[in-house]
């Protein structure tokens, strides 16, 4: 493969496409961007404010903090950082600069202002609809299917852009990922030119192992990092899934510190990026093996979540920790085979995850992914691996790739209304 390959700049355009740098659970700083948008179509500050939401955007914004807001919590909050504080231009970084002031002007506007939060019946998994008036103005921005995809803005009742939107699957708006194989993740992987790749790559290292290093250092959440740390010890396997979980600990909470996302989530991105950094770190590789290392991993990630879409029951972080195990294989010298089986035994372990939203314990289930990613490899490499008829496994890592998808898009929608249903009871 050559960089001048039809296939080639597929895979190159898919990296840059799915990593990119936010500060927070992307789903409030989606809303808080749709949020600030609306502000800026409206040309003044809101005196009312009502956001419609789909059910998985609710059940991810409703318990994880929304940094820069002094500890807030859910869409109000979001919404309204977006709106007093928000620069639209900065996209997933909208609310990455809040003074002392916007601070306590949000808490002020969100004790003494009309805001409504409303679900949304568009149908749609991912859907946010923010709506601003002042007066006799009124402006409504709409994000659809992925985090940044503005699909319709409107002005005073007169809509001045619309675009055709696609569904969470099939995100024709972006590069193809329909001819994604594993086969030929390795084959670019092989032939990446890494003037193509290494300035994203580096971000995400500097990025994602930043914030990793802050959920060690200090107290956040539930400190999931530090305690397999202190009860597992600093061996690289258990150093691999503690780190990426510290990272969790501190975003899930309300770190202010940006990461680069993978697949629309900056857990998936740790989680994808981290322990494969701290296993290049402990094996002292080139900085070039530690891209294509990266590269089989966030890769593999968007591979899996292809067919499951951006928000389901299924936990990404699933998908992320087998990717993370694919990069580990791949540095420890594995190539198609290994990594092949890799994915297959660790999909066989930790496929079923539920997601309910962005919080705390996410922290636990990436150290689970992350484990069982590094496990699918260690059974290979000692003789061992899962076969085809063994639950959803089938034959031939493609097949059960698709199996998981089909089990995160459709076999897990009745899952996903129940886990919305109980967290609202709540």
């Amino acid at each position: 493969m050559n960089r001048y390959d039809e296939e080639y700049k597929m895979y190159v355009n898919i990296l840059h496409e799915e990593l990119m740098p936010a500060m927070g659970c992307t789903e409030p700083i989606a809303i808080a961007y749709a949020a600030a948008m609306a502000r800026k179509v409206l040309g003044q500050l809101p005196d009312r404010v009502v956001i419609e939401a789909s059910d998985n955007i609710i059940k991810n914004v409703k318990s994880v903090v929304v940094p820069n807001t002094g500890n807030l919590k859910g869409i109000k909050a979001a919404a309204i950082a977006g709106i007093i504080a928000g620069e639209a231009d900065k996209v997933l970084e909208v609310i990455s600069k809040v003074s002392d002031s916007e601070k306590q002007q949000i808490k002020e506007y969100l004790s003494s202002n009309d805001i409504t939060v409303n679900a949304s019946k568009s149908g749609k998994i991912f859907d946010i609809v923010v709506n601003v008036y002042c007066e006799d103005s009124s402006a409504s921005v709409q994000i659809s299917h992925f985090h940044t995809n503005i699909v319709r803005i409107i002005r005073n009742n007169e809509v001045i852009q619309y675009d055709s939107i696609c569904d969470e699957v099939n995100m024709t708006v972006n590069t193809d990922r329909s001819k994604m194989s594993v086969e030929g993740i390795l084959m670019f992987v092989e032939s990446v030119n890494p003037d193509d790749v290494s300035k994203v790559l580096d971000r995400q290292i500097n990025m994602n192992y930043a914030i990793a290093q802050e959920g060690i250092k200090n107290n956040w959440g539930a400190n999931v990092g530090k305690v397999l740390l202190n009860g597992w010890g600093k061996g690289i396997k258990n150093r691999a899934r503690a780190l990426a979980a510290a990272g969790s600990d501190a975003r899930m909470s309300g770190c202010e510190l940006p990461v680069m996302i993978v697949s629309g989530s900056g857990n998936q991105g740790m989680t994808a990026s981290v322990p494969v950094i701290e296993y290049a770190k402990e094996l002292k590789v080139s900085q070039d093996a530690l891209y294509r290392a990266l590269l089989v991993s966030n890769l593999v990630t968007i591979h899996q979540k292809t067919g499951i879409g951006r928000l389901s029951a299924y936990c990404g972080a699933v998908s992320a920790g087998i990717g993370a195990g694919a990069g580990i294989a791949w540095l420890q010298g594995g190539r198609y085979k290994e990594v092949a089986h890799t994915i297959v035994n660790g999909l066989a372990i930790v496929s079923g995850i539920v997601c309910d939203g962005a919080k705390p314990s996410c922290a636990g289930k990436i150290a689970s992914a992350v484990e069982a990613g590094i496990l699918g490899y260690e059974m290979y490499k000692n003789g061992h691996q899962f076969y085809g008829g063994d639950g959803i496994v089938v034959k031939g890592v493609e097949n059960t790739i698709k199996n998981v998808g089909r089990l995160g898009s459709i076999g897990m929608r009745e899952t996903d209304q129940e886990i919305i249903k109980m967290m609202l009871e709540n």
